[in-house]
């Protein structure tokens, strides 16, 4: 007993709540909301099993677990496990009642009946009785699933039924103090996790302590030595039916790695840099359609969006897989399915735990969303990211697939939607967590995208989050480029690059796709004004390689660092979002003092998509302006060009005012051209919202 209580919320201990140090767990305990999301992630693709989800009155009054009752109709009876719900309502919160324990039965009730659940209600206060009527429910219960099952298999029907779950109503503190201090105690807001304290200080309470843990007759239950009696352990299950022993628990015992296709054979043809157009996450989607292709019959791949799947340009997916849906299908609507793998429900909330939950459980996953979006979840993310950060403590946790994010719709390409959907800062919230969990990429075209989605989807344990747009765009290397700039996460781009041979006098660093365009772009007027200026193209598709390596494992050592970046040339750094992350993360570096960093600045409208970059100072002229500025040898010089900017952007301002779109030179500038501009294509752009 004493190893047991120093053992509990004690130092060098186990949390008070669930924790991955909990055998038998996927489901951290403290932050609330996310109970019933897990529990149905882990039952898809998983038809022998039964996900008791126990649901407290104060967990249900969240948005998200509100929201996700409505995870049944998602669920498909014949191929799929069940979730058992078990609502248990003891009245309280810390200090205030629970909604759903203060309306009627009646009530309560319609509204489950409404959600699509039939309850069954358990309620009481006296322990032998509540006992014996929530072991004859449990049994009435386990036969209609069955029976639910049966049918779904033998008739195939996929139906949707109604599944039974259990409210369950004792009082708060149940079997603990009536009252401490002359106040009620059971049944009431006090007995909320310490219903008393001052143990050193008031004698009472400690008697009242031992009076408490006496009546449940542990004379009883454990031997003189203080074990457990033989004939009490004989009642446990054995073996994997042990709750703590579970394997769906330890998903990383049941995982199997996902068949993939070669994403070479994807590859965007190149022939030159900036010759060829293509959307990223178009290319991106046919890989992943093969994916979903190839591992059908195993049944162990989804993909999660909240209603953006087409937008952000997955939808070739849908040729080999459907929607997951089991509410009403209308004769007219798109590709939905009781059996499909693509889950939509416009709650980021679910889809991030359905996706967790079918992780922990040992599957696979993707989750596309707008990036401004990725936000309501961050929480979520924190605590998915604790957990992996924990179990990697944890020797007999096995590892499970990392936890994919796409983020499109990007803030640079939601010009047409206006400030409240251009929000980049998903980025700085996943960096704080630890280092040997968070990757972040950016790739710069779609060749970079697809070998960084191999590699996620290869990963193990991590939180990887990949930024891309979707939008027709300039590809910038060959698959076997892109391999080698991947591997090494960073790369000097010798083709865009005059300085071999030499020193640069500046070095033009871009990190994202629009901010290689406008980098790329602003090299080469410089290249058309400054001939003899010397200019290093850096571009980065890992941004943790800007840490030093004693912060990050895939960080540059600083000998590398200063290789590339130079120890006091000026660095131009535009970069896919705000722009101090760049700072933070490179402080340590010898050159940090010559680092200007061009970013996402909180400027933002409904505009065209050239001036969202102007806005926020990152277009190519702004860059030429960086460059002269900061190259103290150009000095008067440069004076002309510097005028010559300023009148394009004045020029630039007056066009997508009269015309509503960018000016030609922009929207057909090509790399190579000299300043020519090149055929513009049109481009198809449904589903763009």
């Amino acid at each position: 007993m004493r190893r047991l209580f120093t053992q509990f919320s004690f130092p060098g201990g186990i949390p008070s709540h669930v924790a991955p140090e909990t055998p038998g767990s996927i489901h951290e305990g403290g932050e609330l909301g996310y109970a019933v999301s897990h529990a149905y992630g882990a039952a898809f693709d998983n038809p022998e099993l039964i996900v008791a989800c126990v649901v407290g009155d104060g967990e249900a009054e969240t948005g998200a677990l509100a929201t996700s009752w409505h995870s049944n109709k998602f669920l498909n009876p014949a191929a799929d496990g069940v979730v058992l719900p078990i609502l248990h309502l003891n009245g309280y919160k810390i200090a205030n009642p629970c909604v759903l324990a203060r309306i009627s039965h009646d009530e309560l009730d319609h509204l489950f009946r409404g959600y699509g659940y039939t309850p069954y209600f358990v309620e009481g206060d006296e322990p032998e009785t509540m006992h014996q009527l929530m072991a004859g429910t449990i049994d009435a219960i386990i036969e209609e699933i069955q029976s639910i099952k049966n049918a779904a298999r033998r008739l195939d029907q996929s139906r949707r039924p109604l599944w039974p779950m259990i409210v369950l109503r004792t009082p708060k503190g149940w079997t603990g103090p009536k009252e401490v201090d002359g106040k009620k105690t059971e049944g009431h807001w006090r007995s909320h996790q310490v219903p008393m304290g001052e143990m050193h200080e008031n004698p009472e309470h400690v008697k009242l302590l031992e009076n408490w843990m006496k009546s449940y007759r542990p004379a009883e239950l454990f031997d003189s030595s203080g074990r457990l009696k033989p004939e009490l352990a004989e009642l446990a299950p054995l073996g994997i039916r042990r709750m703590g022993a579970n394997p769906h628990a330890n998903g990383g015992l049941l995982m199997k790695d996902l068949r993939l296709p070669d994403f070479r054979d994807y590859a965007v043809e190149v022939p030159s840099p900036g010759a060829t157009n293509a959307e990223a996450t178009r290319v991106m989607g046919r890989f992943l359609r093969d994916v979903m292709a190839r591992n059908l019959e195993a049944k162990n791949f989804r993909l999660f969006s909240p209603d953006e799947n087409n937008s952000n340009r997955w939808q070739d997916v849908l040729e080999v897989t459907k929607r997951a849906w089991n509410a009403e299908i209308l004769p007219d609507d798109d590709k939905l399915a009781p059996d499909g793998r693509v889950v939509e429900m416009l709650s980021e909330h679910q889809c991030q735990g359905w996706l967790e939950g079918y992780l922990l459980t040992g599957r696979h996953g993707f989750f596309s969303c707008y990036e401004a979006f990725i936000h309501i979840i961050d929480s979520m993310f924190n605590q998915h990211a604790k957990w992996l950060k924990v179990c990697n403590d944890i020797s007999w946790r096995r590892p499970i697939a990392s936890l994919n994010y796409l983020l499109s719709s990007h803030v640079w390409r939601q010009d047409h939607n206006g400030f409240s959907h251009q929000d980049p800062g998903f980025i700085d919230h996943v960096v704080n967590k630890k280092s040997e969990i968070i990757r972040v990429y950016l790739p710069p075209d779609a060749n970079c995208l697809l070998s960084v989605t191999d590699h996620c989807l290869r990963s193990r344990n991590y939180v990887n989050v990949v930024i891309a747009g979707k939008q027709p765009a300039a590809q910038w290397l060959t698959m076997d480029q892109a391999i080698k700039h991947c591997t090494a996460g960073i790369g000097i781009w010798e083709w865009a690059s005059n300085d071999q041979g030499g020193e640069p006098d500046v070095v033009m660093a871009c990190c994202g796709d629009v901010p290689t365009l406008e980098t790329l772009a602003a090299v080469e007027l410089l290249r058309r004004n400054i001939p003899e200026l010397k200019v290093r193209v850096i571009n980065i598709v890992d941004l943790m390689t800007l840490q030093p390596a004693s912060e990050h494992p895939h960080g540059l050592s600083d000998k590398d660092f200063d290789a590339m970046f130079t120890t006091d040339k000026p660095i131009i750094l535009a970069f896919h979002g705000y722009p101090w992350l760049i700072h933070r993360l490179t402080y340590r570096r010898n050159n940090h003092g010559n680092l200007h960093v061009r970013g996402y600045k909180e400027e933002g409208t409904t505009t065209t998509p050239f001036d969202m970059t102007v806005l926020n100072d990152m277009d190519r002229f702004h860059l030429v302006g960086d460059v002269i500025d900061r190259v103290s040898q150009l000095g008067a010089r440069a004076a002309y060009v510097k005028q010559a900017i300023r009148h394009k952007l004045i020029e630039h301002s007056q066009y997508i005012h009269k015309y509503g779109e960018d000016m030609p030179e922009i929207l057909e500038w090509q790399w190579g051209r000299n300043g020519q501009s090149a055929a513009r294509k049109s481009a198809d752009t449904s589903a763009d919202f």
